[in-house]
């Protein structure tokens, strides 16, 4: 008699969620009831839209759960779905250990790092910042701690020079993918060697704040660098052009042993210009004007000759 497939689960909100839902339903799986946030206003209307998740759920009649939190009510909806297996890809909200208990074969969680680095909200930001040579996502079996549980697969990819939160990101949804569907049809023998983490090597990936994507210039052009790349797209790291606010897409750091004032710009090139930085120099590559998208710096200086000169400072203001 061949297995009946499982009843699977997934609880998701954001995007990064919703495109792990896509691949289970592209690979067939059996996905039998969604759980997700309530609909938020979003956007500049600040209209109520339905979570990403929410919307793959709707286009293919999946039953949607919305709780505010998972109170008694919410786990019964859970149980009434007679689960074999939760998937838990960046829901938002805190599974208790009533919970965890529901489904036949507990609950896993796709988190977006090699765990026990970088347990919490920002993995992918924080790994850049850190100046990680590589991340990767972690399968996890979900206990009633924060990313504690033990690792049932991990699957890694390098973070390269170029690389931001956004190209990394792209990865990571096709590495968790990748690792739901080698996983979820042997998940009883994944279980079986699943590799408790060592908390002596854990650290705490922390949110963003916004006061972390002003660039200081006198930090090292490395650390300046890895700022750029890590708050992409979601926060663009920014420094000052006058009195307004220049947000930076694209740089890399360049050797610079030459003598100026931190955040001066040392050299105009066709297509990019260097900024001196505490230690060597950032070659900025694309930027975003205020009141615009962003452009590649040919494009910037095409439009705007002489908007930039060598000597200028992208430095805060006296008073800023």
């Amino acid at each position: 008699m061949k297995d009946q497939p499982l009843r699977i689960v997934f609880a998701g909100t954001p995007g990064f969620a919703a495109e792990h839902l896509k691949g289970l339903l592209a690979a067939h799986h059996h996905v039998v009831g969604v759980f997700t946030q309530p609909d938020r206003p979003t956007g500049r209307g600040k209209k109520i839209q339905p979570t990403p998740v929410k919307a793959v759920a709707q286009q293919h009649a999946i039953p949607v759960f919305q709780p505010q939190k998972l109170d008694e009510a919410a786990c019964s909806d859970l149980a009434a779905l007679q689960p074999d297996v939760m998937i838990v890809v960046a829901y938002g909200l805190i599974l208790s250990q009533a919970v965890l208990d529901i489904p036949r074969l507990g609950c896993v969680n796709v988190h977006a790092s090699l765990l026990p680095r970088w347990r919490g909200a920002a993995p992918v930001e924080r790994a850049i910042l850190a100046g990680d040579s590589e991340t990767g996502v972690s399968l996890m079996q979900m206990d009633a701690g924060l990313d504690t549980g033990d690792v049932l697969l991990e699957l890694p990819t390098p973070i390269k020079i170029h690389d931001n939160a956004q190209t990394i990101t792209e990865r990571l949804i096709s590495l968790g993918i990748e690792g739901l569907n080698r996983l979820l049809p042997d998940l009883a023998n994944y279980q079986a060697r699943a590799v408790v983490q060592d908390d002596a090597s854990t650290t705490y990936a922390a949110k963003l704040t916004k006061a972390e994507s002003q660039i200081d210039w006198h930090q090292p052009a490395s650390q300046v660098h890895r700022q750029v790349q890590a708050f992409f797209p979601r926060s663009p790291a920014w420094c000052y052009l006058g009195d307004d606010r220049l947000r930076l897409i694209a740089a890399l750091p360049e050797p610079f042993a030459g003598q100026a004032e931190a955040g001066t710009i040392i050299s105009l090139r066709p297509d990019s210009m260097s900024v001196a930085c505490g230690e060597n120099a950032l070659k900025i590559l694309k930027v975003q004007l205020p009141g615009k998208k962003p452009l590649a710096l040919r494009d910037i200086f095409n439009g705007n000759p002489g908007l930039f000169s060598t000597g200028d400072s992208l430095a805060a203001p006296d008073g800023a």
